[in-house]
């Protein structure tokens, strides 16, 4: 009879340990979470969602389990993995925590069934809420780079697309579309699981032209559709609703066409007549300065734009601008986005720029 007792004692302990410990992972996850959608965002919505699943998680935080609490005996203190000693940057620093609260979440689920099953219950909710909570700060995140970007490169097949783009990034580039109308698929694929590496390391966006399919396979942010391709209803429906939806337009109608059927940024031109869209006329500045004054989500006016006549397309009201062929054509390209970037934002300019 003692030594039953003994071990439900020991059995009981353990399961107070187990539940202590994975609270506190759990809330500060949370807390970490919570700074950034405070400060970082200044979104109050997630923040009051990050604050109610710390107080919800701190009624279940009970004196008994606290005081089961052995950090000295802990065997876990002293284990770690190089990967925790550093964070290569803000996002992934909210990936680890989110990933930190689930995994508690999931502990404390599958233990609290034993020890109170409302708590198991209120734990398997609250993981589930934190699942929501991810996809709206992934959503969230994105938006927020979106607004901050005034320039967006839009790639085109050159022998240097990789050396290219990554020195447009090391100049400060925060949007990059991936876009070739030629290649086979298995080339496409493989660029753009490249380009979409390359961008994650430097932060920006990715963004794959016309491609829904192309987009899932390598996780990009988002797609951008021409006004022949997908509707942006189908397109949404694949991606679901954190990735961003592009839609270029032509004129008054497009314009107020995409914004209604949910497209988070609109292209708008071609400001130029252009190699890039054969046959197509330009749009002129009528309708860029039309987009000024109407546009309610983020627009770029694109087509034809490079370091000549940036100052004509500035004057036009214009506060954001997407490039081909002065980017990926310049003998510099680090300098030339320092330069387009400087225009745009009114930084000092870094440096001179040589184009072809």
């Amino acid at each position: 009879m003692g030594n039953t007792d003994s071990q439900a004692r020991f059995v009981q302990l353990a399961l107070c340990r187990i539940l202590d410990a994975n609270l506190d992972r759990a809330r500060e996850g949370l807390r970490t979470i919570e700074e950034w959608c405070r400060f970082g965002l200044d979104n109050a919505l997630l923040t009051d969602e990050c604050k109610q699943l710390r107080q919800e998680l701190a009624h279940w935080h009970t004196p008994a389990l606290r005081v089961a609490r052995d950090t000295p005996g802990d065997a876990g203190t002293v284990l770690t993995h190089p990967k925790e000693a550093e964070r290569s940057s803000v996002q992934a620093v909210l990936q680890a925590n989110l990933c930190r609260v689930q995994e508690a979440l999931r502990v404390l689920e599958e233990y609290g069934k034993v020890y109170s099953p409302e708590m198991g219950a209120a734990c398997k909710q609250m993981r589930y809420r934190v699942y929501t909570l991810e996809s709206q700060l992934t959503a969230d995140q994105r938006h927020q780079r979106l607004e901050r970007s005034s320039l967006y490169l839009v790639t085109s097949p050159t022998e240097n697309l990789f050396a290219t783009v990554e020195a447009a990034l090391k100049g400060g580039l925060t949007l990059v579309q991936y876009r070739d109308k030629t290649a086979d698929d298995e080339v496409r694929l493989s660029n753009a699981q490249k380009l979409s590496q390359l961008c994650r390391h430097y932060g920006a966006l990715f963004i794959v032209n016309d491609r829904v399919d192309l987009a899932i396979a390598v996780d990009a942010d988002g797609v951008h559709l021409g006004q022949q391709d997908i509707p942006i209803a189908l397109a949404r429906q694949l991606l679901g609703s954190q990735r961003l939806i592009g839609r270029s337009t032509h004129c008054p109608k497009d314009l107020h066409r995409a914004i209604d059927e949910g497209a988070d940024y609109i292209g708008v031109g071609p400001v130029y007549e252009t190699p890039t869209k054969v046959g197509r006329p330009a749009a002129g500045f009528d309708y860029v300065r039309y987009a000024a004054a109407h546009a309610t989500v983020p627009w770029f006016a694109i087509g034809g734009i490079d370091t000549s006549n940036l100052p004509d397309v500035l004057a036009a009201n214009v506060k954001r601008v997407a490039i081909v062929r002065a980017i990926m054509h310049a003998d510099q390209p680090t300098l030339t986005t320092q330069y387009f970037l400087s225009q745009l934002t009114s930084q000092p300019l870094l440096g001179t720029v040589h184009d072809r």
